[in-house]
């Protein structure tokens, strides 16, 4: 998969409210009622990404969870992280 440009990144940064780029790296803290309702989130995050192959860092505090994308072997963002982070800002409204 090409690493996204510059440009490429900032049109579809605008298309994922809440997401934040820093360096070659998006990321973005959601936060749900208690524990256990975020560890459901996670569930749901990790087999979307099994499925995709793409795998985010995952940071859990209670009930905050933050996911981190980048591509790892593209060196950089690219199609993938935004496709997923918007397949998990649905999840995070389930």
């Amino acid at each position: 998969m090409k690493k996204f440009t510059a440009a490429q990144i900032k049109s579809a940064l605008a298309r994922i409210a809440g997401w934040k780029k820093k360096d070659a790296i998006i990321s973005r803290t959601f936060q749900f009622k208690d524990f256990p309702a975020a560890i459901r989130f996670v569930d749901a995050v990790a087999e979307l990404a099994e499925q995709a192959w793409h795998h985010p860092d995952i940071d859990i505090r209670w009930n905050k969870v933050t996911l981190t994308l980048t591509t790892h072997d593209a060196g950089g963002l690219t199609k993938m992280d935004f496709v997923l982070a918007r397949k998990f800002d649905e999840l995070s409204l389930r």
